[in-house]
């Protein structure tokens, strides 16, 4: 029986899952049959067809009687903007993609439950923990999700970048503090010139013309998944003009000593392990745009590892921000509806 999935919100990350669903062979076994978007189905039609970033979409769209037509399958389109506008009931879904950003506070979410949505997964983290029944980073905890859920988050791409290889690092050397600085790609809370949008000054400045420090919950997030590290985790993060893959900048003090070979050859192993098939290692001499549409949640770069005296560590991990974190949510709501079942 295929598994039928509803987007709400269908910009960057909602039309990338659509498209990694698309290319991944988990299309026999989900699908999405409706979407939510306040935006006309002819523009949304179009940005499925033609991506800057990823390209063109390698399939057929049309438009035919407010759907979508994704190689001939018929997706219905909504264009509501509050959960109770639509009749999620009726469409019968077994789970709702909440890629809006909007909703992350408890009451928000449940107004969708009680519209109809059976099961919510979101592309952001909650508000609190008690905002949502669980946080998965997949590879990580995944295996915790029982198929009861209601509300569960994929987390965020930092956070599906860096837990892992905290985890690791932890466990083969020990972490005693660690700053983490992301270096992430331009977003749509972004102006391409100077305005008025935002209540954050920084956010106010053009896109393209610098790198601006910008608020992050990382710490609190690596900390949700690996509660042993509270209180030795810092993040912070610069919005750097590119318009896709980003990158964490890692200072580690470690409580055992270690060499850069050492820590190399840890993630070299690890990659090349099947438990690890979201985690990739290189020692090339990369620039950022080689991981665009990279599947990988993280992909270590050995060639920057770095160690001042035996126990101060400098990594640097890369991934692609919309294609790497959209994976791991299509993972997530294909693991999720096997517990189900």
């Amino acid at each position: 029986m295929t598994f039928r999935i509803a987007i709400n919100g269908y910009g960057r990350i909602g039309r990338c899952f659509l498209r990694a669903l698309h290319e991944s062979p988990l299309r026999e076994k989900l699908a999405v049959v409706a979407i939510n978007e306040p935006a006309d189905i002819e523009s949304m039609a179009y940005l499925t067809r033609f991506d800057s970033t990823h390209g063109c979409f390698p399939g057929t769209v049309e438009v035919r009687d407010e759907h979508l037509l994704i190689d001939g399958a018929a997706i219905s389109v909504s264009h509501a903007t509050s959960p109770n506008e639509v009749d999620w009931k009726g469409l019968d879904i077994d789970l709702m993609i909440e890629a809006s950003g909007r909703y992350k506070y408890r009451h928000q979410l449940e107004a969708f439950l009680a519209a109809g949505c059976p099961r919510l997964l979101l592309s952001h983290p909650g508000h609190g923990v008690e905002d949502v029944d669980r946080t998965i980073v997949f590879g990580m905890n995944h295996e915790s999700l029982t198929g009861t859920e209601r509300v569960v988050s994929a987390a965020s791409c930092t956070t599906n970048a860096i837990v892992p290889i905290l985890a690791m690092l932890d466990e083969a050397f020990g972490i005693d503090h660690a700053i983490l600085t992301t270096l992430h790609s331009v977003m749509n809370d972004q102006p391409l010139i100077d305005g008025y949008h935002h209540t954050d000054l920084r956010m106010t400045r053009s896109a393209m013309q610098s790198m601006i420090p910008a608020d992050t919950g990382l710490a609190r997030g690596v900390t949700r998944l690996l509660p042993a590290l509270a209180e030795r985790i810092e993040a912070k993060a610069i919005r750097i003009p590119v318009p896709n893959v980003s990158a964490i900048d890692s200072v580690l003090t470690l409580k055992q000593s270690a060499t850069s070979a050492d820590i190399n050859a840890l993630f070299r192993r690890a990659a090349s392990d099947v438990a690890f098939p979201h985690l990739s290692y290189s020692d090339a001499p990369h620039a950022s745009i080689d991981f665009n549409h990279s599947r990988h949640s993280a992909i270590v770069d050995g060639s920057q590892t770095r160690m001042s005296g035996d126990r101060l560590a400098n990594l640097l991990v890369w991934f692609d921000n919309e294609w790497g974190f959209s994976n791991r949510m299509l993972d997530v709501a294909a693991f999720w509806a096997r517990r189900i079942a």
